[in-house]
């Protein structure tokens, strides 16, 4: 009659323990890990070394960087969706994860409004029109020419969902006709501009940084106003290909469905605190990344916003993956 509560008291006790370890002002009591869908080197990776540097100084306590590239950021998504919601792991998105891939395909791998807890947005990184400083390409006007002088011949490198759409608005509102060779990431885009495997690519410049210091590489143009100090007299790509609208690759921070708030907003703050640091802060900025921070309310609004922005050019391209 007696072993009933002594039994539940045993069950009870542990968990109970577990709960008090894992409380909000507790956390993080062990180390935590952010998987970044992309190879190292990229945007998202430079981005998240950065945050998590500061992350382990300021908490005492490891921070892991997982690259888990493939299938358009699909393999890390899925990942962290299906994690545990404790707060330890984290996704270094980037928009086409939470913003476009459920428009590429007839059944989405993962639903990004409903499987993420928004904790905010990191970056609006700057995205540039580049060539291989040997080539004759000098402008994007000779870009245009030598694209409608021979439809079809010219290629170009893109590492992302965006890049690669941009490459469909650029091609609709210069009325070219130039191909996409896809590769997963940009530090592998760097490497077939360097090689010269491709033409031109559209593409941040965190990877292919110090190749444009060295002048190896041509900035052409970019494609919002914002100063880009190592090309500081880069056009906007409007001036020479009108109807363009603004772009950016943006980046966030997400973590599993049904994280605790108050472990969520306890990120956000590190974060943004994170970001605000004038070290980090300058060293990302001249990387191109421009770091921007949100609640994560905001964030979440924000993510819907571009979702809906984007559905229509997914559609309009064509673009699937299943």
């Amino acid at each position: 009659m007696n072993f009933l509560p002594l039994t539940l008291a045993l069950f009870v006790l542990p968990i109970g323990s577990v709960a008090a370890q894992e409380a909000p002002d507790a956390f993080p009591s062990r180390s935590i890990k952010i998987v970044v869908p992309f190879p190292a080197g990229g945007p998202s990776d430079v981005l998240a070394r950065m945050i998590g540097q500061k992350m382990s100084e300021d908490w005492s306590q490891p921070t892991v960087i997982e690259n888990r590239p493939g299938a358009n950021t699909v393999v890390a998504a899925q990942q962290v969706a299906k994690a545990a919601p404790d707060g330890y792991t984290l996704l270094m998105a980037i928009d086409s994860t939470l913003a476009m891939n459920q428009y590429l395909y007839r059944t989405p791998p993962y639903d990004p409004f409903n499987d993420f807890a928004p904790v905010t947005l990191t970056a609006k990184t700057m995205q540039l029109l580049i060539v291989n400083a040997a080539s004759d390409v000098k402008t994007v006007k000779d870009l245009v020419a030598k694209a409608k002088a021979a439809p079809g011949k010219l290629n170009f490198g893109a590492g992302t969902i965006t890049t690669k759409l941009t490459g469909y608005l650029f091609n609709k509102a210069a009325g070219t006709e130039t191909v996409l060779v896809p590769y997963n990431g940009s530090a592998e885009v760097t490497q077939a501009l360097l090689t010269g495997s491709i033409d031109f690519s559209f593409d941040g410049p965190s990877a292919s940084l110090s190749l444009i210091q060295s002048s190896r590489f041509r900035v052409l143009a970019k494609f919002d106003p914002r100063p880009f100090p190592p090309a500081p007299n880069v056009p906007l790509i409007t001036q020479d290909v009108p109807g363009l609208d603004e772009i950016t690759v943006w980046l966030g921070i997400v973590a599993p469905k049904g994280t605790p708030g108050p472990i969520v907003d306890k990120l956000q703050r590190e974060v943004a605190k994170a970001l605000a640091d004038p070290a980090i802060k300058s060293k990302a900025d001249a990387s191109g990344l421009y770091p921007a921070t949100t609640t994560p309310a905001e964030f979440a609004d924000f993510i819907r916003k571009e979702a809906q922005r984007w559905s229509a050019v997914v559609k309009e391209s064509g673009m699937r993956y299943d």
